[in-house]
C-alpha cells in the first residue's frame, strides 16, 4: 500500500481519549525491546515518528497513529520488562484488557516476537488471551535479517509450535533493516479489513426493519 499521509493522534490511558471517528483499530503487542517501534516507522514512511525508546518498558499509553485517513495503528506497553513496577504492569494489564474486550474499532491483533528465540511465556500468554476473547491474529517475526534466510522456516516452525497457531492466524518474517515483510504485511491488512468491511456489509443487509416485517406477516 502506498502511504501518502501518517501521523502520531494521541498517547491514551483510557476510553475517554480514544479517537471517536470510528476508523479501522489495529493493535501492535509484543515485548518491550522486540522492535514494535522500528515496524511502525518502517510500516508508515515515517522516521522516528513512533519512538524508540531507549529504555525498554517505558511506553506506559495506547498510542494511537493514523495512517491515509483510513487507519489506526494502536502501539501497546510493551510487556515482560523485568524492571518496570508492579504496579504500572498492573495497571497495563487492566488498560489492554478493558481495550481488546470493549473497542468495537478493534479489528485485529500484530504480534511481535523475534524471531531469533523461541516465544517467551508471556508471548505465549499474549496469543493465548487474544484466543480467548475471540481476537484474530497476525503474528509477525521481526529481526529477520538477524539470521539467514535458510534458517527462517527452522524458527518460524518453532514459533508457530509453540504458541500452537490456530486458523488462518499468519507468520509474516519482517526486518525494519531491509524491508523484508513490509509489503506482505500490508497485503494482509489489507485482505483482512476488506474482509470485515464486506462481513459488515453483508450483516447490514441481512437486517430487516421492523415495519417491514410486520407488514410481511399480516
Amino acid at each position: 500500500m502506498k502511504v501518502t499521509s501518517s501521523e502520531f493522534v494521541i498517547s491514551a490511558v483510557g476510553p475517554k481519549q480514544y479517537p471517536e471517528d470510528g476508523l479501522h483499530e489495529i493493535a501492535l503487542v509484543g515485548r518491550s525491546n522486540v522492535g514494535k517501534s522500528s515496524l511502525l516507522n518502517k510500516m508508515m514512511n515515517r522516521k522516528g515518528l513512533a519512538r524508540i525508546s531507549s529504555r525498554p518498558g517505558k511506553t506506559q499509553t495506547l498510542n494511537y497513529f493514523r495512517v491515509n485517513q483510513m487507519l489506526y495503528f494502536v502501539d501497546f506497553p510493551g510487556y515482560g520488562y523485568a524492571k518496570v513496577a508492579k504496579s504500572i504492569k498492573e495497571t497495563w494489564g487492566k488498560m489492554i484488557e478493558g481495550y481488546l474486550k470493549n473497542r468495537q474499532e478493534l479489528r485485529f491483533v500484530i504480534q511481535l516476537v523475534d524471531i531469533r528465540h523461541a516465544p517467551s511465556k508471556d508471548d505465549i500468554a499474549m496469543y493465548d488471551w487474544c484466543k480467548q476473547i475471540g481476537i484474530p491474529t497476525v503474528v509477525v517475526a521481526t529481526k529477520g535479517d538477524k539470521i539467514a534466510r535458510g534458517r527462517w522456516l527452522q524458527h518460524t516452525k518453532v514459533i508457530r509450535q509453540s504458541l500452537r497457531l490456530r486458523g488462518d492466524d499468519t507468520i509474516i518474517i519482517f526486518s525494519s533493516e531491509t524491508g523484508q515483510g513490509k509489503d506482505e504485511l500490508w497485503g494482509e491488512i489489507l485482505r483482512r479489513l476488506r474482509a470485515n468491511d464486506q462481513e459488515s456489509e453483508m450483516d447490514s443487509q441481512q437486517e430487516i426493519p421492523a415495519t417491514v416485517s410486520n407488514k410481511a406477516t399480516e
